[in-house]
């Protein structure tokens, strides 16, 4: 697993409402709390497509 780099993570927002995104270390998942969507990261590289986010409770 890698890690992503601070100044990707500082750059990255949200595809669908634009906000900031959180990182979830653990889960290797990029999150956005407005939308309550959850962007999955392969190989160090964030999937920031909408419909390949899973939806949060």
């Amino acid at each position: 697993m890698q890690k992503l780099s601070k100044e990707l993570l500082a750059i990255l927002a949200c595809p669908k409402c634009k906000g900031d995104l959180d990182y979830n270390k653990k889960e290797n998942k990029l999150i956005c709390k407005k939308c309550r969507l959850a962007y999955r990261i392969e190989d160090g590289i964030p999937i920031m497509l909408i419909e390949e986010a899973e939806k949060l409770n």
